[in-house]
């Protein structure tokens, strides 16, 4: 290693593009950047002079949060010796006159580096075939040399380096092979100058466009995607199960090894594996055929793309002693055991991505080598044989490790490149983990370059961008063109939305124009509504108390005595306004002239509309425990259904959690990524339950609750069984059915939608109800009423029903499953619809 003499441990200079630097250092002495090519030679300087007038304004435009910042430049005689410079070790430095050092700091390189290797967008990374000749090609700008060291075997020693030509031009290093290096594994070593160590090292590391890996990620390896021996049978003629439009689309929202791990149907080799899709007689299966032919569009696969945190060989992983089965329901012996076994065994959610577009390897029978490629290909294929399209979580917004860590990919080739920095040089965390930075041009290409990738060579049909305003706006519409210009596959029916939540160094537009929930209005890129999710579960996710009510947990109607709930009056007065926000929830969240701060979109595709996914509780334990303690079971049911029929009867897409139309429960777990297959059971048969009473959730992210959960968890009254299971499930199916049913619940459009639907009866509490004229739009009827009553008692909401009017129940509630469900009537004398205690019902007008 050669260290700087000068090695500061932060970096507030920046380098903005070729000729300009920022610093916020005093108005005084001589500053310049310094830098050492080589060990034994002296440190040469590149002055710099301040800029008249600050910061140019191509420059405060394209880094907003910089535009106060002192502005310098690089004399124009010395832009040659830029090259050198980015490849050693650099600081900037301020000295008097007399040379002496008053001030230094490291020097942060995204911006220049985007100017000078700005045709290294056009380049093609990672492997490449060519007449069965690979190509390997990966941008490192500033490395001093980069190897391909290139392995006979996934962990064997038989190793023969090979030299990589670098092109100035675009700081692109590359390889042109030979046909028999086909399978073979690779890394390259990577000379380069490491800012989090001050100090030159040669790197080891996998390729950052990695297509294939060895078990736990350790090395790349050489594939082909078009080789057919990666291809499950009848890949290359895969028909597809129709295009939907996106307000047409629900989802629901899967994790692989959650999907079979404790289905007894599935042999044992395959359970929690993508093989486990290819089953076609499991239990998992069976059911998701069933919603498919209710109505059901897409699954969403939580991450399947490379991550950090899981042991990708199922050997010698800790087993759950069958001794946690006999514990008590709110005993804290589970939690113990899981939180002792984290780390060592097969489960994690896989929101720590290692490499973006090579798939997981744990999900696969063989995690080494391309055996992972050709069993998702099978499971996509699978998914799409039984009716439903597939959808990607992808996690662009974050890496697992940075600097000289293990599990730093991107960091260790272009270090300080990849990720999001603070004004100090430090990684920016705002998502929880260490924040990439997709504003620059060569991490935008690596996401666009990885989602055409999945949408081409797996046939992924959408993909859900989790913490998507973490995006610039403009690097989403980018890639929405790039989708709608694939012709192998159909990309303009490539779904995209995400999560446009906006906090962290990036909110308010800091930094660019984020791709939040107002700013993608108008785009056809859908973000999730977290204000109806609130409204119907109550308070919010991170509350301190979870005993908040809302909507569909009896907020005022039948009020559990917390608190948290406040007044009568003002219980009232929220449940007023959280209708509100649903009524306009199911309307598509469209922008309001009269709720600004609520509807946001400017066309229903663009909401996603949920009430609970992998994060925080799911709908079950949230209402267990919100609601009374003393709610029978059978309404917990009802009050199940009618949450998650606020969802499949409005506009726009409709999103559900795997197993919440089963009651689905993690014990109360309000963090569950990690709490193993225990907390997170998925299960299909009904017997088994619904996953209540599986001991106190882990104390790292619920024990500040424990006070609260173990009172609910005790109650043998609030675990379900097989009959109020079963219940809830078939009445989902029924309200799938009926969302299939017309295009009333998919209008298609702002205007029409503006146009056609209403909300008579606003002022009732706990009753929302819906009217959409359906004129010209369903020939069999004239208007589709629906009545969501979340009250414990009967009402009878007026309807605007005109005189004369027949209206009756919608065919799939006459011959509804669920008894009370009939108890649904329309009185033709006082033109009101009459709706049992917590229903939702639906009528049409003939």
């Amino acid at each position: 290693m050669q260290e700087t003499p000068l090695s500061p441990a932060t970096a507030f200079a920046q380098w903005l593009d070729r000729s300009t630097v920022v610093w916020n250092t005093p108005d005084s002495g001589r500053c310049a950047l310094e830098y050492t090519p080589d060990p034994a030679a002296a440190r040469e300087v590149l002055p710099l002079g301040p800029v008249r007038g600050g910061l140019p304004r191509r420059l405060r435009l394209r880094y907003p949060h910089l535009a106060t910042f002192r502005a310098f430049e690089v004399p124009a005689d010395d832009l040659g010796r830029l090259g050198d410079a980015l490849r050693s070790p650099l600081v900037a430095t301020r000295r008097d006159d007399s040379g002496r050092l008053l001030d230094t700091t490291g020097v942060q390189l995204p911006g220049v580096l985007d100017d000078l290797f700005a045709a290294a967008t056009a380049e093609r990374l990672g492997p490449t075939w060519h007449e069965g000749t690979p190509r390997l090609a990966v941008w490192a700008p500033t490395a001093r040399s980069v190897t391909l060291k290139l392995y006979a075997s996934s962990s064997g020693t038989d190793v023969r380096l090979v030299r990589m030509r670098r092109d100035d031009r675009t700081g692109v290093w590359s390889v042109t092979g030979r046909p028999d290096w086909r399978g073979c594994y690779y890394t390259y070593l990577v000379t380069v100058y490491a800012p989090s160590i001050r100090a030159v090292v040669t790197n080891e590391v996998t390729d950052p466009y990695s297509l294939s890996l060895s078990a736990d990620s350790v090395r790349s390896q050489l594939v082909d995607l078009a080789d057919p021996a990666l291809m499950p049978p009848g890949w290359a003629t895969l028909g597809k199960p129709p295009v939907v439009r996106p307000d047409q689309a629900s989802i629901y929202e899967l994790h692989v090894r959650d999907f079979s791990a404790c289905d007894a149907t599935v042999p044992p080799p395959l359970r929690g594996t993508y093989s486990a899709f290819t089953v076609p007689d499991s239990a998992g299966m069976r059911a998701l055929r069933e919603l498919a032919a209710d109505g059901l569009t897409h699954v969403q696969l939580m991450p399947v793309s490379d991550f950090a945190a899981t042991r990708e060989r199922r050997t010698g992983s800790p087993v759950p002693p069958v001794e946690l089965t006999t514990l008590p329901p709110d005993s804290e012996r589970q939690q113990e055991w899981i939180s002792a076994t984290q780390g060592r065994d097969e489960y994690d959610w896989g929101y720590d991505p290692l490499h973006y577009t090579a798939p997981e390897g744990s999900y696969a029978t063989d995690p080494d080598g391309h055996a992972r490629i050709k069993q998702l290909r099978a499971a996509v294929a699978a998914l799409n044989e039984a009716g439903l399209r597939v959808v990607m979580d992808v996690v662009y917004n974050h890496t697992h490790a940075s600097g000289q860590e293990p599990g730093s990919v991107l960091d260790r080739v272009v270090p300080g490149y990849y990720q999001r920095l603070r004004e100090d040089g430090a990684v920016c965390t705002a998502t929880g983990c260490l924040d990439t930075a997709p504003e620059h041009q060569m991490m935008a290409k690596l996401v666009t370059d990885s989602v055409l990738t999945w949408a081409e060579q797996y046939k992924i049909d959408g993909f859900r961008f989790d913490l998507m305003g973490f995006h610039p706006k403009a690097d989403m519409l980018a890639l929405r063109a790039e989708l709608d210009k694939l012709s192998s596959v159909d990309g303009a029916a490539v779904l995209l939305y995400g999560e446009g939540w906006e906090f962290g160094e990036v909110a308010g537009d800091a930094r660019f124009v984020q791709a939040t929930q107002h700013n993608m209005a108008g785009t056809g890129i859908g973000t999730f509504n977290d204000r109806l999710r609130d409204a119907v579960r109550g308070g919010g996710p991170l509350d301190a108390d979870p005993r908040a009510q809302g909507f569909g947990s009896g907020l005022f109607t039948a009020p559990n005595g917390a608190a948290v709930n406040g007044s009568r009056a003002e219980q009232r007065a929220r449940l007023l306004r959280y209708q509100e926000l649903i009524s306009i929830g199911l309307t598509g969240n469209l922008v309001s002239d009269t709720a600004a701060d609520a509807g946001y979109n400017a066309e229903p595709g663009e909401a996603i509309t949920y009430v609970d996914c992998h994060d925080n509780q799911t709908l079950f334990d949230a209402l267990a425990h919100r609601l009374p303690q003393d709610t029978t079971l059978a309404d917990r049911v009802r009050m199940q259904v009618l949450s998650l029929a606020v969802v499949l009867l409005g506009q726009g897409a409709a999103f559900v959690l795997a197993g919440s139309d089963r009651l689905r429960s993690k014990s109360l777990d309000r963090n569950s990524y990690n709490s193993g297959g225990w907390f997170n059971r998925l299960l299909w048969n009904c017997e088994d339950g619904n996953g209540f009473g599986a001991g106190l959730p882990p104390a790292a992210d619920n024990r500040a609750y424990w006070d609260y959960a173990r009172p609910l968890l005790s109650d043998p009254a609030l675990r379900p069984d097989r009959t109020a299971i079963t219940a809830a499930h078939e009445r989902f199916r029924e309200f799938l059915r009926i969302r299939r049913s017309s295009p009333a619940f998919a209008i298609g459009t702002a205007a029409e939608i503006r146009r056609r639907i209403t909300f008579p009866a606003r002022d009732i509490p706990g009753v929302i109800t819906m009217r959409i004229d359906t004129t010209e739009l369903d020939p069999r009827w004239r208007a589709v009423i629906v009545v969501f009553n979340a009250t414990p008692a009967s009402s009878s909401p007026a309807i605007d029903a005109p005189p004369g009017a027949r209206i009756t129940l919608h065919p799939v509630i006459a011959g509804s499953v669920d008894p009370v469900m009939h108890q649904s009537a329309f009185d033709s004398v006082t033109r009101r619809v009459t709706v049992p205690a917590r229903t939702a019902a639906v009528f049409v007008q003939l």
